[in-house]
């Protein structure tokens, strides 16, 4: 079982963006941290705001990128490299078009999907896939022309009732993902899905 030493929320910086749908990974950290007690605190060496604490007995390190999206694997290359920590170490809590708001999952490896954040991360991580993602459920637009103004704008107030319902779930079982019992959280985690 692969313990999770680094938690990344991914994110656009400044209060303009920090309401919107693109920023339901950052919303994940800063919760994690509240409800753990870990300060997170600017680092310039690392490009974001990070904090160290333990989650179920176990030595953890989060992190919300200060970079833009498209950045994101500048902060995530600095930090891992810095501390030595190997990509299937990672977990990257990110927003998830392909995914209905009120649903969350947990994935192992694959592509980016589209997603800029995800995609400089792979390629910050000599282009390894292997780190854990956190799918956090944003639900699609409809048409990939208007997936920009979708993800950088606020949901409407049922669907942000229903995805912090799945950040809830999410931090439920965030000691399970940390540990690495990854098979219970896919099993128990994934049946959830919020109404809206």
């Amino acid at each position: 079982m692969t313990q999770i030493k680094l938690i990344v929320g991914l994110g656009n910086p400044g209060p303009q963006y920090s309401q919107t749908r693109h920023n339901a990974g950052a919303w994940y950290v800063e919760e994690l941290a509240r409800t753990h007690a870990i300060p997170l605190q600017l680092e310039t060496k690392y490009f974001g705001h990070s904090g160290r604490g333990m989650i179920d007995g176990k030595d953890c390190r989060l992190l919300i990128p200060n970079t833009f999206m498209n950045l994101s694997g500048k902060s995530v290359g600095a930090i891992a490299t810095f501390f030595k920590i190997l990509p299937d170490e990672v977990l990257v809590a990110h927003d998830e078009l392909d995914m209905l708001p009120g649903t969350v999952k947990l994935k192992n490896g694959g592509g980016h999907g589209g997603h800029n954040g995800l995609r400089d991360i792979i390629k910050s991580l000599a282009n390894c896939r292997d780190f854990y993602r956190l799918r956090i459920g944003i639900g699609h637009p409809g048409h990939k022309s208007q997936v920009s103004n979708y993800v950088l704008g606020k949901a409407p107030p049922n669907e942000q009732r229903a995805i912090e319902e799945s950040i809830d779930e999410a931090l439920r079982f965030t000691r399970d993902i940390v540990s690495g019992n990854h098979d219970k959280v896919m099993q128990s985690m994934h049946a959830f899905k919020a109404n809206y």
